[in-house]
């Protein structure tokens, strides 16, 4: 296990006794001080190797078929992203992978997808070349999205709010999930391209249930670890508007994705990415602030902080 990341059990704090859940929140507490944290989680495994399965055969057919399914316009919110497209902040190389994005879509006339079309785009998702991806990805991205959001009960908790305090925040918003194909490496146009460059992510929490193989790395105290989970163990990182909603206190989770040394094969994985509501005024929380710690953070709208990102990891479409 990378030094200082905790192995903590979510269902202990869900159905506990008070003195496992505050067993659970010091746990999470701590070891979200590296912004990495591991759970246990109830996600059935048949769901996630049925989704890698569906996942593997899309990725696996030929790119003009796989082009079929991009989404002009969406900025990497749906739909198929080609290989060398997204670029790690401030890195000039794009990452070495290739992407399937989607979400749980909203009613046309819903407020939140007239006044923020960008960030709730049409689905796009390869039915007609892989029949049975589209309903299995939906159950997979709820059942992740339920996971995320009863882990956010316990950070809650450790901030110093209501349990509640993230539900109506995360409720609806554009929680993305992600899957990820790693090609070999020799396979490259370039010395010098990474399946995925040093980053943190944009959003509250990110969710990495287990990959095909090893490859993720974490940043720890200045030093690049392998992220070790213990089987069945879902990652949690954190991301920068819960960095900012805590006042620094919980920072956020800096990683990257590497080739092994000598590996030849390539990687598949499965994350998802917790977003606060578009119109949510992302400000640092009074329960994080204080004599010791004093406010660092303005307020900004989560739309404008997730555009920049998208802006600066060239994903962002006119």
């Amino acid at each position: 296990m990378a030094s200082g990341i905790l192995d903590v059990d979510l269902l202990a704090f869900e159905r506990g006794s008070r003195q496992a859940r505050d067993a659970v929140v010091d746990g999470v507490m701590r070891s979200l001080a590296t912004g990495f944290v591991y759970t246990s989680s109830d996600l059935p495994a048949d769901l996630l190797d049925g989704a890698y399965g569906l996942l593997q055969a899309f990725f696996a057919l030929e790119a003009d078929t796989k082009r079929q399914f991009r989404a002009p316009g969406a900025s990497g919110q749906t739909g198929y992203t080609e290989l060398l497209v997204e670029t790690a902040a401030g890195n000039t190389l794009p990452d070495w992978k290739e992407m399937l994005n989607w979400a749980a879509p909203l009613p046309l006339g819903h407020p939140l997808r007239r006044r923020f079309p960008e960030l709730y785009p049409e689905q796009i998702l390869p039915e007609a070349a892989v029949p049975g991806i589209t309903a299995l990805l939906g159950d997979f991205h709820r059942a992740i999205a339920d996971l995320q959001r009863r882990f956010l009960r316990v950070i809650a908790v450790g901030m110093g709010c209501d349990e509640a305090f993230f539900e109506e925040m995360v409720s609806e918003a554009p929680t993305l999930t992600r899957a990820l194909r790693y090609p070999p490496m020799e396979q490259a146009p370039a010395e010098g391209h990474l399946w995925a460059a040093a980053h943190g992510d944009i959003n509250l929490i990110t969710a990495l249930p287990r990959a095909t193989g090893p490859g993720l790395q974490v940043r720890v105290a200045g030093e690049w670890l392998e992220a070790l989970p213990p089987e069945g163990r879902v990652i949690i990182n954190t991301g920068l508007m819960l960095e900012r909603l805590s006042n620094g206190r919980i920072p956020t989770g800096w990683h990257r994705v590497v080739a092994p040394a000598g590996g030849t094969g390539e990687r598949h994985s499965v994350v998802q990415f917790c977003h606060a509501r578009p119109w949510t005024i992302l400000a640092p929380v009074p329960s994080c602030c204080g004599p010791d710690r004093p406010q660092r953070y303005s307020a900004i709208r989560a739309a404008d902080a997730l555009e920049e990102v998208l802006y600066r990891i060239n994903l962002l479409e006119n």
